[in-house]
């Protein structure tokens, strides 16, 4: 059997029950492409077109899975490339791990090319990997591998990505004969997380939630680490058991049903005002999950400032509040769960039709945001994932779209990063094409200016045949960076507005066989919808929209409020 470093690193990701390697080959990093091929597809190495999208699909499987993302990158360029990727799972705590070729030892400090060993004035990869990732380790010698990489699975586990560097020498050196014997006969295939017991002051919250179900409601905003935990059933047990409305950070639309028994919608920047009503009039709010960032908590400053603002979680929110660290949450709801009040509760009621918010309107060419998302809702498909990028589409998504039952929601919100929805979409339908309760369909929802960066990984998604259809929003701008310029800086001037450009007819032209269409009135657009969704395979949808829209975000309309009450 092969005994190199990379036949050990391809069996003990195998090991973990991860089922694909997401990268770009390249010359330091074949190696591990040659130890995939050998392994014969446990796991499958899927070539992505550029290094951040590789990374953000390690990020989407992680997310859809709730297991870890493996991703793998080539020196210099390579390298570099994924540093935005992981920026995005660090700071939204998600499990990657990142395996990145390094130049020969031998040639460290000597003018290697794309040399980042930190010597003779090169970059230095461990410092530069250190900023986004919760453990990063330069493998040196076989022998210490099985620790660097058990310490690196353990970090990413615990929220965040982790990063291991690995020489060319180094990964075509042979592993340790004992090593090789131990991990071969002692091999657990889909080992169990490590979880941190809740801490004893759990009591202390379910002493506040009882005292505020005494007299009143509690509000609940839950966030992403519930998708993170896979604590969406304990997040419904919760709810019920204390009777209470639930908000949703705008990151987290897929934790509990968005027709459910007290949904009160989005919390913050795109959010409801059917959450605000209920803060208003509640007696406590209990954050699970969730820090409660500027996205997730804009608008509902003063309410929640009159409330006894409770936390579960991972971290500490933003705002002050009695917070329990609890690392697995389902189990950390669980433990509070025992210590409520047993008495039975009234089961919420259903939710009715969420208020969206009043937007100016629009008088420019194309169709608006919201016919366009509600088309959309009508005719997704049962179990549908839905990733939406940055910007005012992905605002105009998060406000208007509810999340089919059964379906995921992903937008990126760590680090906004434009393109984002195009690798995490194919990462996560990598990962839910074979799901127990069926293949998912994936809807891409990006705006033209993210497809000019990272779109073109629709290819990958046509070689692997992958269900997932991409909706593009065309105003031929940077919209959301225009829309700042006619707010914030008098209109004058627009760097942000772009040549028309015909994408629909582009990629038509570019992947014959590829269902591919432009939509530009409102009568077409369920027909093509519908299409779009029911092919087998990929598909793309160009929809044409005005630049000028102003969406649903909240900093966008109080601007617009205040320059009207201004004498």
């Amino acid at each position: 059997m092969p005994d190199r470093v990379v036949d050990y690193l391809t069996e003990a990701v195998s090991a973990l029950g991860v089922t694909h390697i997401f990268g770009v080959d390249g010359a330091n990093i074949e190696d591990l492409y040659d130890a995939i091929f050998d392994a014969g597809g446990h796991p499958v190495g899927i070539v992505a077109k550029h290094e951040f999208s590789a990374a953000t699909m390690a990020d989407g499987y992680a997310r859809s899975t709730g297991g870890l993302g493996v991703v793998a990158a080539t020196s210099g360029g390579g390298a570099m490339n994924l540093v935005a990727g992981l920026a995005e799972s660090y700071t939204s705590r998600v499990p990657v791990l990142a395996l990145v070729g390094q130049p020969p030892t031998s040639l460290e400090g000597h003018g290697a090319f794309q040399d980042s060993s930190g010597l003779a004035e090169s970059i230095d990869a461990t410092a530069l990997f250190a900023t986004v990732s919760r453990y990063c380790a330069r493998v040196t010698d076989p022998a210490d591998l099985p620790a660097q990489f058990a310490a690196a699975v353990a970090a990413a586990r615990a929220g965040g990505p982790a990063v291991l560097l690995l020489p060319k020498d180094v990964q075509q050196r042979s592993m340790p004969k004992h090593i090789l014997e131990e991990s071969r006969g002692n091999v657990t295939r889909h080992p169990a997380a490590a979880t941190t017991p809740p801490a004893a002051s759990t009591d202390a919250i379910a002493e506040e939630l009882t005292t505020a179900r005494r007299t009143g409601k509690v509000v609940i905003i839950a966030g992403d680490q519930v998708a993170r935990d896979n604590a969406r059933a304990e997040l419904i047990e919760l709810v019920t058991a204390l009777d209470a409305s639930i908000g949703l950070a705008p990151d987290a639309k897929d934790v509990y049903a968005n027709t459910g028994p007290g949904y009160c919608g989005v919390a913050g920047s795109m959010g409801h005002a059917e959450l605000l009503e209920a803060l208003t009039t509640a007696n406590a709010c209990l954050l699970v999950g969730t820090r409660l960032p500027v996205t997730a908590g804009a608008g509902l400053e003063s309410a929640i400032a009159d409330l006894p603002l409770l936390s579960i979680g991972a971290l500490a929110p933003y705002p002050a509040a009695l917070h329990v660290t609890g690392t697995d949450l389902a189990a950390t709801i669980r433990d509070l769960l025992t210590r409520l009040d047993a008495t039975p509760a009234v089961a919420p009621a259903p939710t009715t039709d969420l208020t969206p918010m009043p937007v100016p309107g629009a008088a420019g060419p194309g169709l608006r945001y919201r016919t366009v998302v509600e088309a959309i809702q009508c005719e997704l498909p049962t179990g549908a994932d839905i990733f939406a990028d940055a910007g005012n589409t992905g605002a105009s998504v998060v406000h208007y779209l509810r999340v089919p039952e059964g379906g995921r929601f992903v937008v990126a919100l760590g680090m906004g990063g434009m393109g984002y929805a195009f690798g995490a979409g194919i990462g996560s339908a990598f990962a839910r094409h074979d799901a127990a309760d069926g293949p998912h369909r994936t809807i891409v929802i990006a705006g033209d200016g993210a497809f000019y960066m990272h779109g073109m990984e629709l290819h990958t998604a046509i070689e692997h045949d992958l269900p997932i259809s991409f909706v593009v929003f065309n105003n031929n701008a940077h919209a959301m960076c225009v829309t700042r310029e006619q707010l914030y800086y008098r209109n004058r001037y627009s760097f942000n507005r772009f040549r028309p450009a015909q994408l629909g007819a582009g990629i038509a032209a570019m992947f014959p066989d590829l269902p591919a269409r432009t939509v530009d009135a409102p009568d077409d657009l369920t027909e093509a919808l519908r299409g779009s969704f029911a092919a087998t395979g990929p598909s793309f949808l160009e929809i044409l929209c005005d630049p000028d829209e102003i969406p649903p975000f909240l900093p966008f309309l109080s601007t617009i409020d205040a320059a009207r009450s201004t004498p």
